[in-house]
């Protein structure tokens, strides 16, 4: 492996405006993004993919331009096109797309060994590590399981020491437990690598809990960019995105197992929520699953309940969308919660507000996250 050192230049800024057709599809794309993670967002055949592809070079835009770190991946009035391979993107595609005839290991490596030294930036025992790679390292690809295969992908791509990481809906093939697993794994990509990211997805929820920036693609075109919550709930989309239930994705610790009989707890944010049992060990790093439809909302704290928790929080932000309304309420972490207009009316809720939030243990979900460790 390669004692490459991460630094901040991986970090960087991506700007495009293009335009692509190919058959009776026309995509049109803009967007101006940092060094965190964009979403991409929209209904089946709306662009995301094709707009994935152009970013890769995997297919060349009709005009425009695409410029990742001050570089001109494409621009047509120079005729600049930077073919896929020296553009030193990584891209994830849905099931992973491993070499089959390559262990982990050299799966792993691949994309190192095909990385001129001078461009070698990240420590690949590093990325390893991150990713909890090392017991797979001997395994060959259909030994593993789905979540496995996906963070071997990953790994692959960022060894190549990428500028910009692409992944093409990683967590769709995936069950809700290895969901939580990828999704906690790539917070600490973000977090440790500051590679910047662009994540296609069909969830609201996965988009809300990753990404710092969204755009939103339908019939071809933009139809809105910016922060993820105030995207995705803009109620000029309401009417796309009205049948995706919102889940809280949210990081949390076990603080009891709970068992024989016992509710179990889970540490998130400053709250201590009452969980089903939670069938981990004390410190074991989950990630906590709540619709935003299962909460109740009190401006004053209630007692006499059935449900077991009531967390004190204060409302940020209160967003229409369609026939409803998402509140914001901070309680250590960001929880969003479905609100009808009749009751913010008879609440008289704005932001600012104290608040409590009311659930039931049976309306929460447990996912495996990422084990702990240091990152």
């Amino acid at each position: 492996m390669n004692p490459g050192v991460p630094g901040p230049e991986l970090a960087g800024v991506l700007r495009f405006a293009f335009t692509r057709t190919q058959g009776n599809f026309s995509l049109k794309a803009a967007g101006d993004f940092g060094s965190g993670i964009t979403a991409l967002f929209g209904p089946s055949g709306s662009g995301k993919t094709t707009l994935l592809n152009c970013l890769a070079g995997l297919f060349r835009p009709d005009d425009g331009e695409i410029v990742l770190n001050g570089r001109d991946l494409y621009r047509e009035g120079s005729r600049t096109f930077i073919p896929p391979d020296k553009r030193r993107i990584g891209l994830v595609f849905q099931d992973g797309a491993l070499f089959p005839h390559m262990n982990v290991a050299d799966n792993v490596m691949y994309g190192w060994r095909r990385t001129p030294e001078r461009d070698r930036r990240v420590n690949v025992d590093h990325v390893v590590e991150l990713l909890g790679l090392q017991p797979l390292m001997k395994r060959s690809p259909d030994s593993l399981s789905g979540g496995e295969r996906q963070r071997v992908a990953i790994a692959r791509a960022l060894a190549m020491s990428p500028g910009l990481l692409l992944l093409d809906e990683p967590m769709a093939s995936l069950d809700g437990r290895l969901r939580g697993v990828v999704l906690s794994y790539l917070r600490r990509i973000r977090e440790d690598l500051g590679i910047p990211m662009v994540y296609v997805s069909h969830s609201i929820s996965e988009v809300l809990a990753l990404a710092d920036d969204a755009l939103v693609l339908s019939n071809g075109s933009v139809v809105a960019s910016g922060r993820p919550s105030h995207v995705l709930l803009d109620p000029a989309l309401g009417g796309m995105f009205q049948d995706d239930p919102i889940e809280n994705l949210l990081d949390g610790t076990v603080s009891e197992p709970g068992g024989a009989g016992m509710p179990g707890r889970v540490r998130v944010g400053a709250a201590d929520v009452v969980t089903p049992p939670t069938g981990r060990p004390a410190d074991t790093p989950v990630i906590m699953a709540l619709g935003a439809e299962e909460i109740i909302l009190a401006t004053q704290q209630p007692s006499g309940l059935s449900a077991r928790n009531v967390i004190a929080g204060s409302i940020t932000e209160l967003e229409p969308v369609g026939d409803r309304l998402y509140a914001t309420v901070d309680i250590g972490v960001r929880v969003l919660v479905a609100l009808t207009q009749g009751a913010v009316d008879a609440l008289n809720l704005e932001g600012g507000q104290d608040a409590y939030l009311v659930f039931k243990t049976s309306s929460i979900k447990l996912l495996d996250a990422a084990p702990a460790g240091p990152i």
